[in-house]
């Protein structure tokens, strides 16, 4: 059995709104025809077909063996707009995947998208999309700037870690990234958006969010960003720095084996290197279809040559234990 747990989505309605009322974000034809969305000038995202296509894509997973993709509505989600607007956004994006879970019961779940800069809304939205089928949540690694530790959101967080839900934290373009200059060479998505996943998780392990908020499930993207490669460089620090600027309990490598990942690393090498410190137990299958730069194949080549009970359990046995299928 084959589990993807990173998948998108986007909606034609839920695009119309970000056109219409998207502040910042709007879309841009690049060169080669394409439209792409941009915050300012800095590239977030290209639509593709299987975005809005539940269609194509049951026909590509059918095609790839996956049984089940887990999707999500991806960068810039619903953190623009007024609070009415984010709000229509959110249940336009959550309605539609609740639909394509009706249709396809045995092939679609799906993480509810939450108006996060409105907290009232955002739990009221978690409470009617969870019981409207929805499996986890998606959150971006940082909200409009804000950061996802901020004591803002701890309504929110709370109400997630109470139902115990996995949350698909995804970055988009970090803080500063019109400072860096990062819409030149498209340097948001290739090292932007790691930056950004890595920066919030490693807020919330100093911050202490993982001992607030035991129960959540936080699945890092992309192999985690960064922090599989930075744990040295963690534990150093946590040998030497005053306790003051920590408010952890526990080790930095304590709390990267307890987050989950994607594997999503495109080289093997990496993925053998974050089962290396997470163990195969945290990793699940994910492939980022449908953008550009989805990697079914190499998602499947790079798990087939791991061990047998490694290869099962990042494929579908990690994926049914957290999200309960």
């Amino acid at each position: 059995m084959l589990i993807d747990i990173h998948t998108h989505i986007y909606t034609r309605r839920w695009l119309e709104i970000l056109q219409e009322q998207g502040g910042d974000y709007h879309l841009r034809q690049r060169p080669d025809g394409q439209k792409e969305i941009f915050r300012g000038d800095t590239p977030v995202s290209i639509p593709q077909a299987g975005h809005f296509d539940y269609d194509l894509r049951i026909k590509v997973m059918d095609e790839a063996g996956i049984d089940i993709s887990i999707v999500s509505l991806t960068a810039p989600s619903v953190f623009w707009g007024t609070e009415e607007v984010s709000c229509r956004a959110a249940q336009e994006a959550n309605d539609s995947t609740a639909e394509a879970q009706a249709k396809y019961p045995d092939r679609i779940r799906w993480f509810t998208s939450l108006p996060w800069q409105y907290p009232d809304k955002a739990i009221e939205e978690l409470e009617r999309t969870c019981a409207n089928g929805a499996v986890g949540v998606m959150v971006l690694a940082n909200i409009d700037g804000r950061s996802l530790n901020d004591e803002f959101f701890a309504p929110i967080w709370q109400a997630i870690d109470d139902k115990a839900l996995p949350v698909l934290l995804h970055p988009t373009d970090p803080p500063g990234a019109k400072v860096l200059d990062m819409g030149e060479f498209d340097l948001s998505w290739s090292v932007g958006f790691m930056f950004d996943t890595t920066l919030a998780i490693t807020r919330m392990m100093f911050h202490g969010f993982f001992d607030k908020y035991p129960n959540l499930k936080m699945i890092a993207s992309h192999g985690g960003a960064a922090l599989p490669y930075l744990v040295g460089r963690f534990e150093k620090g946590d040998e030497v720095e005053i306790p003051e600027r920590r408010l952890m309990q526990k080790k930095p490598t304590d709390y990267l084996q307890h987050i989950y990942y994607d594997c999503i690393t495109y080289d093997p090498r990496a993925l053998e290197y974050l089962i290396s410190i997470a163990g195969s137990s945290q990793v699940m299958f994910g492939t980022d279809w449908p953008h550009q730069v989805f990697d079914i194949e190499g998602a499947k080549n790079n798990t087939a040559t791991l061990s047998e009970n490694d290869c099962e359990a990042i494929r579908n046995l990690n994926a049914k234990r957290v999200f309960g299928l």
